[in-house]
């Protein structure tokens, strides 16, 4: 990718598609997190399916305060 894109390629300035890809990645890490925890369960590992959990709630932070970020810079 060109070191120059701020836009005009795919119709987004880049901080605002920076924050758009911030807030999918965090909602992904969520759900992929939910499995690992779930995994740590099933194996019986209480203290390694609780970081999972501490981490995922650390990404749902994250994809929240992207969205609103998202919504106060664009006007929502």
């Amino acid at each position: 990718m060109s070191d120059s894109e701020t836009g005009g390629v795919t119709g987004t300035p880049d901080k605002d598609y920076n924050l758009i890809w911030f807030a999918e990645a965090c909602l992904s890490n969520v759900l992929r997190l939910e499995q690992y925890a779930r995994d740590a369960d099933r194996a019986g590992d209480g203290e390694l399916a609780d970081f999972f959990r501490r981490a995922q709630h650390e990404s749902q932070k994250g994809a929240e305060q992207s969205k609103a970020m998202l919504a106060s810079r664009l006007g929502g």
